[in-house]
């Protein structure tokens, strides 16, 4: 059975770091690109960092510069590592792989 399992959200002040985990099982992980969206009620999933099979990585402009995606292939695992958050960022975080397989979501929330 495919399964994403997405961990780390929580609530963290405005500039704080939050580090996102997504624990695969069910794949190939090594031989599967990862991608890490965002949502908020009412908006459309919005995609935020995607990292390759070899670890290119990609962001949206709107975290560039702050947040950082990588991944362990030895640990089937994808983190996104979050740093100077704003309360802009404040949504659920999704991890997503190839075959439409997607995870049930990490809450992140950004508030003083």
């Amino acid at each position: 059975q495919v399964q994403l399992v997405e961990s780390g959200g929580g609530l963290v002040q405005p500039g704080g770091s939050l580090r996102l985990s997504c624990a695969a099982s069910g794949i190939i992980f090594s031989a599967n690109y990862m991608n890490w969206y965002r949502q908020a009620p009412g908006k459309e999933r919005e995609w935020v960092a995607h990292i390759s099979t070899p670890g290119l990585t990609n962001y949206a402009d709107s975290v560039k510069g702050r947040f950082t995606i990588s991944r362990d292939n030895a640990k089937n695992t994808v983190y996104l590592q979050m740093n100077s958050l704003k309360p802009e960022d404040t949504d659920v975080y999704y991890c997503n792989t190839q075959g439409g397989i997607w995870g049930q979501g990490t809450q992140v929330t950004v508030s003083s």
